[in-house]
């Protein structure tokens, strides 16, 4: 069994689009899924202008943010997908959506080797792996935001998921992508969730119970605690949806209240206050 060399990608929001750029930076044949041509070329979009900011950065040259692009490409048709040596899907973090996008994969894959990953955040690996007739072959690889910076992989195999399946994805994580990577027991969460949702969460029923306001609680974290980023203004760049859902995920699944959405959060989901990506959530980003 070689090295793999074609990947795929279903999604191409800001998790998406970001493993992407790190597998067609690794120099390998990259095909991204999107369900709408608006779709792939936000998708695009997001992958030439994180490209450009590493040129800018001078961390990669413009040959080498020229060969990455020359490496991807996007499409609308499932059906492309048969040739690939493992897929990652990075669709909305919501179960019967991640359910659907890999029971249509099983249905299209040529190889029987192909490896099926999840970069859920949450939902547990078993529950993704009963979805498809290639339980053995399912694994979550979960990459963090901004996936070109952070280099960080969780790896969690579920109770079905081959040996074999498992180092394949950890020698792609490691000797491919030149990614870090922890191994994680299939619960809710995993390792980094499980010890980050209860800080942020217990930040915001902070801001909402009016013990203080944004400002003074993630300055307290980043001048007090070292911390590079305030729990709420890293709420907003993951996504206070994505937040919300991760934490519904653990509460269902531990019954435990530090894990319970607060009030605030759900409204501000409501509402469509999710953060930089709709522009608002705990700070304004449309100025």
């Amino acid at each position: 069994m070689g090295e793999i060399r074609r990947v795929g990608v279903v999604g191409a929001g800001l998790m998406g689009s970001g493993i992407a750029e790190v597998c067609a930076r690794a120099g390998l044949d990259v095909l991204v899924g999107e369900v709408s041509p608006q779709a792939v070329q936000a998708g695009q979009q997001r992958v030439m202008s994180s490209l450009d900011r590493a040129v800018r950065a001078g961390k990669i040259s413009e040959t080498d943010s020229g060969a990455a692009m020359g490496g991807l490409r996007f499409t609308t048709d499932f059906g492309e997908f048969a040739d690939r040596e493992l897929i990652v899907e990075a669709v909305t973090e919501q179960e019967q959506a991640k359910v659907e996008v890999l029971a249509a994969l099983d249905k299209i894959v040529v190889s029987r080797e192909a490896i099926f990953a999840s970069n859920t955040s949450s939902i547990p690996i078993m529950r993704l792996a009963m979805a498809i007739s290639r339980a053995p072959q399912v694994i979550g690889i979960h990459f963090f935001n901004p996936v070109p910076r952070l280099q960080l992989v969780e790896l969690i195999p579920s109770l079905a998921t081959s040996e074999e399946t498992y180092w394949r994805a950890e020698a792609f994580v490691t000797v491919t992508l030149g990614k870090t990577a922890v191994r994680c027991r299939d619960r809710a969460g995993f390792v980094v969730n499980a010890l980050l949702i209860p800080y942020l969460l217990s930040a915001i029923r902070m801001l909402e119970s009016g013990f203080a306001g944004a400002e003074d609680i993630d300055n307290g974290m980043v001048l007090g605690c070292g911390h590079p980023m305030g729990p709420l203004r890293l709420s907003d760049l993951i996504g206070l949806d994505t937040v919300k859902a991760v934490a519904e995920s653990m509460y269902a699944e531990f019954k435990e209240p530090l894990y319970a959405p607060p009030p605030l959060l759900l409204r501000m989901v409501d509402a469509g206050l999710l953060g930089r990506k709709s522009g608002r959530g705990f700070y304004d980003y449309t100025g």
